[in-house]
């Protein structure tokens, strides 16, 4: 469980402006944010003290550590209410079954979808089939993408029937 070691612990991520900000600069921190899923599905909690040195390894950019450290946190703390949403959505799959790259993909993009109002569900889903291109096989960024979609429904559907 996420207990706010990098500094986060609240699960809803506070928006960062976009004003004068590289668009690139946040794919970095999804990037990050989602290497370091995949090392915390591998290694557990006790991987969470480190990775704010994986972080530093990895930029110099003070957005880019914030972003992937808020988003890390956040997913991992939020991981049974996003793998919920995934297996609902992955309708043949078990989560047991993906592999860690795309767990790590899919957890991210399900927390932002969820938890980030101030990132687009556009750009949410257009940055996760870029993450699956980059990082993962030849038939993930369909995959994620399908599962996104679903994911995105279920979101709506129940922000409908609150209002």
């Amino acid at each position: 469980m996420w207990h706010g070691h990098l500094g986060r612990d609240s699960r809803v991520a506070k928006p960062v402006p976009l004003e004068g900000t590289n668009l690139d600069r946040r794919t970095k921190a999804r990037e990050l944010a989602m290497q370091a899923l995949c090392q915390l599905d591998v290694q557990g909690d006790d991987m969470l003290p480190t990775l704010r040195l994986f972080f530093r390894e990895n930029t110099d950019d003070d957005l880019v550590l914030q972003l992937a450290e808020q988003w890390t946190g956040g997913a991992w703390e939020s991981i049974r209410a996003c793998d919920d949403m995934i297996s609902h959505a992955a309708v043949r799959w078990k989560l047991s079954r993906l592999s860690h790259v795309d767990r790590g993909i899919l957890r991210l993009s399900v927390y932002q979808l969820k938890y980030c109002p101030d990132v687009p569900c556009k750009v949410v889903i257009n940055e996760a089939i870029e993450l699956a291109k980059k990082f993962s096989t030849e038939q993930s960024p369909r995959f994620v993408n399908g599962v996104l979609d679903a994911v995105l429904k279920m979101l709506k559907q129940t922000s409908a029937k609150e209002t």
